[in-house]
């Protein structure tokens, strides 16, 4: 795997963890809001704090899954590419079902480091 493709991984994982922590740590900070187009009382509702702090760990699962594929996987091209695939799919069924901005947001820069894997 080029150092090109694990920067550009580097940066898609950096982009989950920052996810992550708007759901699981700043929940309902103003940030949190306007990124997910909730407003602060949608935001403080129990039951969306709790699913906000779910999808979260999963966010940040995904960041750590990513770096292990770049740097410590025995199989870093074929993990990597399947972890980007995945984050591809799950952007265009948000695009297809919530914002179609999701498309370019979560899966712009994983679809720049597909291409970098096969390339």
């Amino acid at each position: 795997m080029s150092l090109f493709s694990q920067l550009i991984i580097t940066l898609v994982a950096v982009k989950f963890f920052y996810i992550m922590y708007l759901e699981t740590f700043a929940t309902a900070s103003k940030t949190t809001g306007r990124v997910f187009k909730l407003n602060k009382q949608e935001l403080n509702h129990p039951t969306v704090q709790t699913l906000l702090k779910n999808q979260g760990v999963y966010n940040g699962l995904l960041g750590v899954a990513l770096l292990y594929g770049a740097y410590f996987s025995s199989a870093p091209k074929e993990i990597s590419a399947l972890l980007l695939i995945y984050i591809l799919l799950v952007a265009a069924y948000g695009s297809l079902t919530s914002d179609k901005m999701i498309l370019l947001k979560q899966g712009g820069l994983a679809f720049v480091g597909l291409i970098t894997l096969l390339l």
